[in-house]
């Protein structure tokens, strides 16, 4: 999450007449994350999010990120609900921006998860996929491996003070990564982006999954990629074969992985290491200087991208 685009009173107030949802008690930006622009909402009745979809999201998309959040929670994924106005719309216009509120879940992130959050998350993740199944709205991952190569292309120079051949070895390590992409793995609705700041906790019991905006269709074992590389790394970069073993035995609590996952495993989470490497690339050299929030390093990722390089079975991940 984030603020990028500002809201003066009047049009706050003009476009909270919409609902009924009680008398506005306090209003915040939220400054964390790096692609809309949200902030906190308290009413004498009860707390909302309310987001504004910034330009990296396409506006023809968001019915079927709306729809997945109505869906799940309906289900009985602890997932935000999505709230209608006066006359039962959801998509609204806001200071120039499409916009959306959501209903308010308790808890914090954190920031180095322990193991038991990490059982916790493999659990909640089996079942987002297992309670996706039936979702029949669908959209193609918009920074899969296919977008890859172009998203590399886009940036002519590495930002300064980062290595010189930086591009050049990471088209190399790209080609690498595409060549071996698995195709045949099971798929359906995954989230895509669920890093510890998308997952709220009291304790060590898991309260919520937020911010859908990157969900797609893809495969179910590069969405647990995804989190093995944002969740199972220590402060120090090094990969936390405790946390992986627990996040992975959580998933399979609900959803046992098939062989050929398992088998695929190093090769989503270097293809996970990379989508997000090149996407805060990109970031650090394209976010505004007055937004609330500040691109994150890509050498971060490069890092665990070399360390997934190494891992030559599934035991690196804690599959015995």
């Amino acid at each position: 999450m984030a603020v990028y685009t500002q809201i003066d009173d009047a049009a706050l107030d003009q476009f909270l007449a919409r609902y009924e949802i009680g008398t506005l008690l306090s209003f915040a930006g939220i400054a964390e994350g790096v692609e809309n622009s949200n902030y906190l909402l308290r009413t004498d009745a009860e707390n909302y999010i309310l987001t504004l979809y910034e330009k990296r999201v396409n506006e023809a998309e968001l019915p079927y990120f709306i729809g997945l959040m109505q869906h799940l929670s309906a289900a009985g994924l602890q997932c935000p609900v999505p709230i209608t106005d006066k006359d039962g719309d959801i998509l609204q216009q806001l200071s120039g921006r499409p916009a959306a509120m959501v209903s308010f879940l308790n808890g914090t992130s954190k920031r180095f998860p322990n193991p038991k959050q990490c059982f916790a998350l493999g659990q909640t993740l089996a079942q987002f996929h297992l309670l996706s199944a039936d979702f029949e709205m669908t959209r193609k991952n918009g920074l899969g491996p296919d977008d890859w190569t172009a998203l590399l292309g886009s940036i002519d120079t590495p930002p300064e003070g980062m290595p010189e051949n930086l591009l050049a070895s990471a088209a190399d390590k790209l080609s690498a990564i595409v060549a071996q992409w698995p195709d045949n793995l099971p798929s359906g609705a995954i989230h895509a982006d669920l890093f510890p700041n998308n997952v709220l906790f009291v304790g060590d019991e898991l309260t919520g999954v937020i911010d859908f905006y990157f969900a797609c269709h893809d495969l179910y074992a590069y969405d647990l990629a995804v989190c093995l590389n944002s969740w199972c790394f220590d402060s120090d970069g090094s990969f936390n074969i405790t946390k992986s073993t627990a996040l992975i035995k959580g998933y399979q609590t609900g959803r046992p992985l098939e062989a050929d996952e398992i088998d695929s495993l190093a090769i989503l989470c270097s293809g996970a290491a990379m989508r997000f490497f090149l996407t805060r690339l990109y970031d650090w050299i394209h976010t505004p200087a007055d937004a609330l929030v500040k691109p994150l390093n890509p050498l971060e990722y490069w890092q665990k991208l070399r360390i997934h390089e190494k891992a030559q079975s599934p035991q690196a991940y804690g599959i015995w």
